[in-house]
């Protein structure tokens, strides 16, 4: 049996991982697997090399700010080149109306998200949402606070209007 480690190189046992460990005559080390990682990973990463699973690499911390953080991972979502370099702006303008509410709504919803670092991520919601109906894969209506931006409804991740229900888009993106 490997040892599954999630992407941080923290152990991640499940019920029936332990049980074997436990039947497989090595109840001892439950205890070690459980406690001491948190404790001393030296004393972890021998009890683990003693039953042959992988050594924990030691966590060291980032050096990055939470924005630069956002940025690499959101640079390594899959999406078709096409998408990565979407007009996001273009795209949902095309999709509203001609009403001046509903074009000074987007306005100020794609400013917010633009301020926000949030372009990357409705670029994806459209890919997402485009994926998703050519491949006939049924989603929501709408859920929590998202159905309160009319730019999400225009993309297509929900199905409520939410200037004809007189959400507020701050409720969204507070």
């Amino acid at each position: 049996m490997l040892m599954k480690t999630d992407d941080l190189g923290i152990p991640r046992f499940s019920n029936r991982d332990l049980i074997d460990m436990i039947y497989s005559g090595h109840a001892d080390k439950v205890h070690v697997v459980l406690c001491d990682a948190n404790d001393d990973i030296d004393k972890f990463n021998a009890a683990m090399e003693e039953q042959g699973f992988d050594k924990l690499q030691k966590y060291i911390p980032l050096d990055v700010d939470q924005k630069t953080f956002d940025g690499v991972c959101q640079s390594e979502w899959f999406m078709p080149q096409e998408y990565k370099e979407l007009d996001v702006y273009t795209f949902v303008m095309n999709k509203a109306g001609d009403d001046l509410a509903e074009l000074e709504r987007v306005e100020e919803e794609i400013a917010q998200f633009k301020v926000r670092g949030m372009n990357n991520l409705l670029r994806y919601m459209i890919y997402l949402v485009d994926f998703m109906r050519e491949n006939n894969i049924v989603w929501g209506v709408g859920r929590g606070s998202s159905v309160a931006s009319y730019v999400l409804y225009l993309i297509g991740v929900h199905k409520i209007n939410s200037i004809q229900f007189g959400l507020d888009w701050r409720e969204f993106l507070r």
